[in-house]
């Protein structure tokens, strides 16, 4: 199975021709509609400007949030528009509709070079439909804006795993190609799938073991050393008998924890030392105790320095990291100590040599929100529910609809 990529449609010429472009523009946005982190934009700008560069007229394609299939302003792509035109140093047209009246207006305006970003996909409900007819039509109604003569470049990552009609019926539709960063993403999971240089470390966080817990099972065999942390941390330490006081628990999980910690006893490594809080806040009066002595309606927000030293020392052995998921509640800088401790550890693996990967998702927001430098880390993912799915080894039904 091959997939063709940017350069092959460069490569055939795009002067003239509507591109039509799914992007995963689906950035933070604080109470202000002011966007928080603009890592996704900035890592979709290359294909679409050397798009536009070559002379294409581009249509793109994104979500902002989870708007129910109607229009929702303030999931308005807006404010995307406006920092997607800095980042291209180009004029950024925003339709005022996903595919009507606007969108077909603007669309048939274009000249060579111009962009136009349509409104969010997801205020048009047939682009998250389980009914293929449905996606099957704003498919078509998106290839009418590219014109006949149109060709489809993937590269929302962070939606390639789902089935919805901008991301993997417009394939169906048009020639279709992978973007710089879709390729990119595969190129680096597939390093890490194949043959990983060892010691291969893998540090897990997040709130829940049930939406990670796939991926512990896929993993946990392949690995050297697992790392968990984040709230779901409790509900392990829980299967070994310890209580946790007001702390996160999934009470159904404990029974598949005592599996996995009896059957991954070498490779799986919790925290020894919790960071907990009277109350979850920012300025909740915390302090650190042994994993197992949290006291009676205490909640754990945080690992403690011991534990952030022991994960240090693996990771900085290790040749070979992937990140998902912060250690703690990182917003609230009394308990980013854990979230900064690992992050600073793989930035020292990377500088050792390691490949280290950080699996998009909070992991990403928590690189940037901490003040940690991108190039700490030889790849940061823009799709942690892809990333996580790819390493599961299941198809991505956005990436099986460009094989040829």
């Amino acid at each position: 199975m091959t997939v063709k990529t940017l350069a092959d449609l460069l490569g055939e010429g795009v002067e003239g021709r509507g591109v039509l472009v799914r992007s995963d523009l689906n950035v933070p946005l604080d109470d202000q509609g002011q966007i928080t982190d603009p890592g996704r934009i900035v890592a979709s700008a290359p294909t679409i400007k050397a798009l536009a560069e070559a002379g294409a007229k581009v249509v793109v394609t994104a979500h902002l949030g989870r708007p129910k299939g109607e229009p929702d302003p303030k999931l308005s792509l807006a404010p995307v528009a406006a920092r997607l035109a800095e980042e291209l140093g180009r004029n950024v047209q925003l339709a005022g509709d996903v595919v009507g009246q606007d969108a077909l207006a603007r669309s048939e305006g274009l000249t060579d070079g111009d962009v136009l970003l349509l409104e969010n996909i997801r205020f048009d409900a047939r682009e998250t439909s389980k009914d293929d007819a449905q996606r099957a039509k704003l498919a078509a109604a998106l290839v009418e804006l590219v014109g006949d003569d149109g060709a489809f470049v993937s590269d929302g990552f962070g939606v390639v795993h789902r089935k919805q009609a901008s991301v993997y019926d417009v394939a169906e539709l048009l020639p279709h190609y992978a973007g710089t960063l879709v390729a990119a993403e595969v190129e680096v999971l597939a390093k890490l799938s194949r043959n990983p240089e060892r010691p291969y470390a893998v540090v897990l966080g997040g709130s829940k073991v049930s939406d990670k817990l796939a991926v512990i099972e896929a993993l946990a065999p392949k690995v050297d050393t697992l790392v968990i942390g984040g709230g779901m941390c409790f509900t392990f330490l829980a299967a070994q008998g310890y209580t946790v006081g007001a702390s996160l628990l999934q009470e159904e999980m404990v029974d598949t924890c005592k599996q996995l910690l009896e059957q991954y006893a070498d490779v799986i490594h919790l925290p020894r030392d919790i960071v907990v809080a009277a109350k979850f806040a920012a300025d909740a009066e915390s302090k650190v105790v042994p994993a197992h002595e949290i006291p009676d309606g205490w909640l754990g927000l945080d690992v403690g320095p011991e534990s952030v030293h022991r994960f240090a020392v693996l990771l900085t052995e290790a040749q070979t990291v992937f990140w998902n998921g912060p250690m703690g509640v990182f917003e609230f800088e009394k308990f980013a100590a854990g979230t900064r401790g690992v992050a600073e550890a793989i930035v020292t693996a990377t500088g050792k040599g390691a490949f280290t990967v950080v699996g998009g998702g909070d992991s990403a927001a928590a690189v940037r929100a901490l003040g940690l430098p991108d190039d700490g880390f030889s790849h940061i993912s823009t799709g942690g529910g892809a990333s996580l799915e790819y390493l599961e080894g299941k198809e991505l039904p956005g990436i099986a609809v460009l094989e040829d």
